[in-house]
């Protein structure tokens, strides 16, 4: 038969009972790399994933596909231009650009929301706002890591030309020149797309409907501007044509460049924007690249809170 034991009572003892244990924690005493540190990694590691460096073979496809097509086609003009001897390339390197339009602006749409979409959905922005990075540097980052992928995507195929031109015996002096001004109407499209781009995918933090908007505000607003060109041209308002070209970022590009940069406007009727009409231009180009900057600093600052 059990017998029922006493309950005993816990023995107290007088005094405070804490302790401290060594769990093997170490302080850091190494250099402090500091802002601008991060900020550069930031800025390498954004612009490695816009091609999929480091990261899964999957993510590496599509932007790799899209850098050989936007070469491959500079590479025949080439072979083409040496084959025949030709005096010349067939598309001017301002030209270039404006022709492959729809490969940039998929690239654009499809790396613009990997670049910032992921941050605002797994709300890993405040992390980063946890170190000396602060809410500038992030979007400088960003900003010029999908300005540099563009850039090399598009200023890519006009090295291939440029090479091909010299190989072809071309002239030097002509071919050196139209490669600088292609350059420089690239660079200024590189920046003005990867703004427009960061600002959209910025809206929301769903990938999928960041990359159908970009698309959507790239090829409509150079669909509808188009349209309006055309049908000015037929009533006989070529006066209005440079005008409803500010209205798309391919038509702000190409208006650039035709009035400063001896290319030949895609416009209907080869009717481009004049010296006073460019500096139209150029004044809206460059105030869309800073007003996307502006929106971004303003976006991020509400995320990281």
């Amino acid at each position: 038969m059990a017998v029922e034991q006493p309950m005993r009572t816990p023995v107290t003892t007088s005094g405070d009972q804490t302790r401290i244990h060594n769990i093997g924690y170490r302080t850091y005493d190494g250099p402090r790399l500091g802002r601008s540190y991060a900020t550069r990694s930031l800025y390498s590691q954004s612009l490695r994933g816009a091609y999929g460096l480091g990261r899964s073979v999957k993510s590496k496809v599509l932007p790799m596909l899209l850098f050989v097509v936007m070469c491959v086609p500079a590479a025949i003009m080439v072979a083409v231009a040496v084959a025949t001897k030709a005096n010349d390339l067939p598309v001017d390197y301002t030209r270039y650009a404006i022709v492959m339009q729809a490969v940039i602006s998929l690239y654009v749409a499809s790396q613009a929301p990997q670049s910032v979409s992921r941050d605002l959905r797994f709300k890993t922005v405040p992390l980063y706002f946890s170190r000396p990075i602060e809410t500038a540097d992030y979007v400088r980052a960003k900003f010029a890591a999908l300005a540099s992928a563009l850039f090399l995507l598009t200023g890519a195929p006009l090295l291939v030309l440029y090479v091909g031109a010299l190989l072809a015996k071309l002239d030097f002096a002509d071919q050196t020149k139209g490669f600088a001004q292609g350059l420089v109407s690239v660079a200024l499209l590189s920046l003005l797309f990867a703004g427009i781009g960061l600002v959209i995918a910025s809206v929301t933090p769903r990938r999928g409907f960041g990359i159908a908007a970009v698309i959507a505000v790239l090829t409509i607003s150079y669909g509808a501007v188009s349209t309006l060109q055309a049908i000015a041209e037929v009533q006989n308002s070529s006066g209005a044509i440079p005008w409803v070209g500010l209205f798309s970022p391919v038509t702000l590009i190409d208006g650039v460049q035709s009035a400063f940069l001896g290319a030949t406007s895609a416009f209907p009727g080869g009717v481009g924007p004049s010296n006073g009409e460019g500096a139209v231009y150029v004044l809206v180009t460059l105030g869309l690249i800073a007003a996307s900057y502006g929106l971004l600093m303003r976006r991020y600052r509400k995320a990281g809170l």
